[in-house]
């Protein structure tokens, strides 16, 4: 039996020719975005800084009405875990990052985030937008032909907030390593955060990275998981059984934390915490516990046929019930 480096090297002199053919035919297909240029550097949104409670939790619910207008506009998305994180991202831009939304490629030495079940995005789309990565009059275009905002983050247009393509669930956690090993040779103080679901922790591969960023001494990675027990085949737990969660995390080396991911009180004080840690040595994971679709009930949690709202967009009807529900901010839609 030949070792795995013959094996490939094998294959690669049998088959290179023919697997560099099919890669350069379909090279030329064109992308859903086609041949978007770089997004202007010209281009910036409205910063704004929010100081209460109140300010937050006016802006999240500002965030769920992008989200449910964005998606009803492009009739296709993800609803039900982009409502359920709008708390956690409203925290995570307004608050807990040290970041520079007008200077994002320019300013290397800023917080950085990843969010690797890339398909929430439109949550992601409409915190960078509100923060002023962007102005928010781009987030009518969600999964529009020619957009700059596709259904999963995209990286070959630049837009600014954006460093990864993602959406391959279980590949943002490695790349969060890699950067946060960039960051300590930097001797960088800044952390990053990756973005990750509690069904997307099936995935092998956030394992070895989580055992990675723990065998480097990873202090300054924090992940943050979307813990509502739900994905879109049902129950996390029916469909392959997580549990116990925070004691794999603990196994894999990492210190643990858990907080309500609807209180923003709560996150605050709990990535406080993670931050306040002497002299830090092991990466931290928070278990953001939340409801998927949160925010509008006909949305939340799991239907009367069993069914969720994970990859369903809403109607029309739909968005204009759940606008009602939100009420206007003071923040104004785009």
């Amino acid at each position: 039996m030949l070792a795995p480096r013959t094996f490939t090297l094998c294959c690669l002199q049998k088959f290179g020719p023919m697997l560099s053919t099919r890669v350069e035919a379909f090279s030329t297909i064109p992308d859903m975005a086609k041949n978007l240029k770089p997004y202007p550097a010209e281009r910036k949104g409205e910063r704004l800084q929010l100081t209460t409670v109140e300010e937050l939790n006016d802006m999240a619910r500002q965030v769920r009405r992008d989200i449910v207008r964005m998606l009803a506009e492009a009739a296709s998305g993800h609803t039900g875990g982009s409502l359920g994180m709008a708390d956690v991202f409203t925290a995570l831009y307004f608050n807990i990052l040290r970041h520079d939304p007008h200077a994002f490629w320019e300013h290397d030495d800023q917080d950085m985030v990843f969010l690797s079940n890339g398909h929430i995005v439109p949550v992601w789309y409409s915190v960078l937008a509100r923060s002023g990565h962007f102005p928010t009059s781009e987030l009518g275009t969600l999964r529009k032909i020619d957009s700059y905002l596709q259904g999963h983050p995209a990286s070959d247009a630049r837009l600014p907030g954006i460093r990864i393509a993602s959406g391959s669930l279980g590949q943002g956690l490695s790349a969060a390593v890699g950067a946060a090993l960039g960051k300590r040779l930097d001797k960088s103080d800044k952390e990053v955060f990756c973005l990750m679901g509690d069904g997307e922790c099936q995935e092998g591969q956030i394992w070895e990275a989580a055992q990675s960023a723990a065998h480097y001494k990873l202090g300054n990675l924090i992940g943050i998981v979307d813990y509502n027990s739900l994905q879109i085949d049902g129950e996390v737990c029916d469909v392959m059984c997580i549990e116990p969660f925070a004691d794999k995390w603990r196994a894999f080396g990492w210190e643990v934390y858990s907080c309500d991911g609807h209180d923003i009180p709560a996150i605050l004080d709990t990535i406080e915490q993670i931050r306040n840690r002497p002299n830090p040595s092991r990466p931290a994971v928070l278990l953001a516990v939340t409801v998927m679709g949160k925010g509008v009930p006909f949305c939340e949690g799991v239907m009367e046929d069993k069914s969720n709202w994970h990859g369903k967009p809403p109607s029309k009807d739909d968005c204009q019930k759940a606008l009602e529900i939100l009420g206007e901010t003071s923040f104004g839609d785009y």
